[in-house]
């Protein structure tokens, strides 16, 4: 029995990936790969491992930029509000917190994005869910990402400063210390 017998596509893709995603730990270990760019000297094998390798470092979810023209945008936090599954710590419900920042609640949820606009900190309201949810992935793993700049359509808010729940992004972390305090 083959990998790719009994799978989805999805599955697939996924097993694929991560089996690409090992030959590229193994080809690091035995320093054949230059996630930057390629060497002079590299042979066509060589570009492409490295080319491969380069794809393959972070989980992959639509608004990731790797299928998108669009600009990255650099985020600080994120967090996903669903109804019945509120981050841990949020005293409100979904219907308050929507209440809270001028939204209807949908049934899918909403996602926060904490970010810089004009040098000051902004709150974005934004459809992406599921954009939000693969940044978490890969920023629980420490990997830096982001995301695309949404569509106009994707912003139901901008909201002044940083308000609601948040996770930090690696970046996120850096820029702010430990514990979110700015460094002196």
């Amino acid at each position: 029995m083959t990998a790719s017998e009994g799978l989805g596509e999805l599955d697939y893709l996924r097993e694929i990936e991560r089996l690409a995603h090992r030959l590229c730990v193994e080809a690091s270990d035995e320093d054949r790969i230059d996630h930057a760019s390629d060497p002079q000297d590299a042979t066509p094998f060589g570009r492409s491992l490295n080319a491969l390798a380069r794809a393959v470092r972070s989980y992959h979810f639509e608004g990731d930029g790797c299928m998108d023209d669009r600009p990255l945008l650099k985020l600080a936090a994120a967090a996903v509000l669903r109804p019945g599954a509120m981050p841990a710590g949020v005293d409100e419900d979904y219907e308050q917190l929507c209440a809270r920042f001028g939204v209807e609640p949908r049934p899918e949820g909403w996602a926060l994005w904490h970010t810089w606009g004009g040098g000051e900190q902004v709150t974005m309201v934004v459809s992406a869910v599921a954009t939000t949810e693969g940044l978490l992935r890969n920023w629980s793993r420490g990997r830096e990402f982001d995301p695309v700049t949404p569509l106009p359509a994707q912003v139901a808010l901008v909201h002044r400063g940083w308000s609601g729940p948040m996770t930090f992004a690696p970046r996120g972390v850096r820029r702010l210390g430990v514990a979110g305090q700015p460094l002196s």
